[in-house]
Order: structure tokens, then sequence, then C-alpha cells
């Protein structure tokens, strides 16, 4: 009778153990967190990130920069969403002029650069990198053809290059949008559109993804992919025979940034995820793919990128480009949409 009541003693701890193991696994708290990060990074991100609060899951909802702004602004009156964590800042200055954001201070805000982050001094969103666009030229390939290299925005409207320059489009893609918007600020825009309109003979496709022209290129499908550096560094770090250029006018350029959603119910996770996003430690997982990070400082070098990286790119009006992103894609679209990829 007292092995009995041994074991019967045993198997009630040991199902207030189960119970108290079901009770924490349905105390963690699982945020929906909407982004356009390169879909390879987003283990890694979270890994981080969960370092720090293993109570909280990430549940990820990825696609373009285009698409997810779209999304975002579809759900308006019914968010889906609880924090956006890798979006242009383009699109959230967008999505705050929709009053569709939670302002919130992260512990740590001070420590980053003035210039990554919401000017109201409760921001709607705080920078994480800069992610500037270049050619990635197949060296290969370009011997093929017998194309030289460029080293401008306005050599690739030359007749040289017809039919072997591929972009992505700026409805779905940030990187095509930060190349449209930069351009427009670049040359003003009568002189921008006129650009684009001399690019456009050379264009033989426009993706609905920034990397993808560059990945293109690396296969030997172009000798030619506008895109962005992280992804052209990346790929040639893994023997693609690419080139990397960086025009000589300057580059245009984006933030990946973070904000919480207005009317998430989760705003205890979601701010602790903010907070995490502008510490040093999530800085330095930023710099293992890009060369400029929100916080001074923190990056080293990144093999393949110019090591004046900062002073190429240019100094972007993120307000005007936000303010005038209807009416750009909307001209975009009637000038040029013939070339796009299904979507």
């Amino acid at each position: 009778m007292k092995v009995a009541n041994k074991f019967g003693v045993m198997l009630s701890a040991g199902v207030i153990a189960g119970v108290a193991m079901m009770g924490s696994a349905q105390a963690a708290t699982e945020l929906t967190v909407y982004t356009a990060l390169e879909a390879d990074d987003l283990k890694r991100y979270a890994g981080e990130f969960n370092k720090q609060y293993p109570d909280i899951k990430i549940k990820w909802v990825r696609d373009s920069t285009g698409i997810v702004t779209a999304k975002l602004l579809a759900e308006k009156e019914n968010p889906q969403a609880d924090v956006v964590w890798g979006l242009a800042a383009t699109s959230l200055l967008v999505l705050k002029g929709q009053d569709m954001l939670k302002p919130y201070s992260p512990v740590g805000l001070d420590k980053l650069s003035p210039k990554f982050r919401d000017a109201d001094n409760v921001p709607s969103w705080v920078g994480m990198n800069a992610w500037m666009a270049s050619v990635c030229f197949n060296t290969v390939e370009a011997e093929k053809h017998n194309l030289p290299k460029p080293t401008s925005w306005t050599d690739l409207t030359k007749p040289v290059y017809k039919g072997h320059v591929i972009m992505p489009n700026p409805s779905s893609s940030g990187t095509g949008f930060l190349d449209v918007s930069s351009w427009l600020q670049m040359y003003g825009e009568d002189k921008g559109w006129s650009f684009m309109d001399g690019l456009h003979q050379n264009i033989s496709r426009y993706t609905h993804s920034g990397s993808k022209p560059c990945k293109l290129a690396a296969a030997g499908e172009t000798p030619i992919g506008i895109s962005f550096a992280f992804r052209g560094a990346k790929l040639k770090k893994k023997g693609a025979p690419l080139d990397l250029v960086f025009p000589t006018e300057g580059l245009g350029w984006d933030m990946e940034a973070a904000a919480i959603i207005k009317g998430t119910d989760k705003i205890s996770a979601a701010k602790k995820l903010l907070d995490f996003a502008v510490t040093k430690e999530a800085n330095q997982m930023y710099n293992k793919g890009f060369a400029v990070v929100a916080m001074p400082g923190v990056a080293k070098p990144v093999q393949h990128f110019p090591t004046d990286a900062e002073s190429l790119m240019i100094d972007n009006n993120f307000v005007w480009a936000a303010d005038n992103r209807k009416q750009i894609l909307s001209k975009w679209q009637g000038r040029y949409d013939g070339k796009s990829d299904p979507k």
C-alpha cells in the first residue's frame, strides 16, 4: 500500500508538473510580425530576439516591401499585424500618415543616429539599417555579349545594353521604389523621368523582388541586375561571377525600420521587440549584411561593400518620397509596367 501511495504521489506530482508546463506554454505570447526582410535571415533575427525574450514567439508574415505595405493599408480597419520589423522607412511614413502606428520610445533610443528615427519626440518608427542600391554585373555574361562594365546610372541607357538589364518594379519592391525616388531626386523630376524612359528601352523585364535581379545576374540569366548591395555582396561571397557597381552619381537608399501597429492587444510584447530592435546586439546583427546601421560606432566593414559606403548615399528626402509615393507609382506604372513579370 505504501508503494501504491508512493506511486500515486509521484503521478500527482507529474500531472501537476505537466499542467504547469502547459500553462507556461499557453502564457507565451505570439507576435504577428510583418516584414520585408530577406527570407533567409528570418530565423537568425528571431533567434537573436529570443535569447533575450524566450517567452515571445514571432510569427512572421513576409513579402516584398510594396506587397507588405499594401497589405497593411488594406487591413487598416482590422489590423492583423502587431509589429513591423524590417520594412522601408518610406512605407512606415505612409502608415504614419494614415495614423496606423503606435508611437513609442524604445529603451536606448538616444543611442541611435538622429537620421535613423522618426523626428517626433515620441517616434512612430525607429530605423535599423540602411540598404543601398547597386548594380550586379556578371563578368562572364558581359564578356559573351561584349558589354563594358558601367560606372554610372546614365551608362545603363546606352544602346549597347539593350535587352541586358533587369530591375525591380517599384510598386512591389522597396528597392525598386528607392531607385525611382532617388533618380527623381538626383536628376530632378523632368530629367529623372527622361532617364527612366531611356533605361526602359534597355530593360528586358521588371521583377517583383528587389533581390531577384541580382540573383538572376548571379545565375547568368542576365548580365546586369539593378538590385541592392547586401544581396550582391552575399552572392559574390558565395562565388558568383559578379562585380558590384556603385554608380558615380550616388546611391539611392532606404532604411529598414520597425514600428508597433496601432490597435495591437499585445502591446507589452510589442514594446519588448522595439526595445530589442535598437540594442547594440541587434545592430551588430544587422551589420552582418549591412554596412550602415542605426547605432553609430557599431558597424564594421562588410566584405565587397565600398569602405566609404555611407558617403555614397544621396541625401534622401524620405518625407518627400513618402508623400509622393502614390503619384510616383501611378506614373511609373502608366509608362513602364508592360515589361513587368506577372504577379
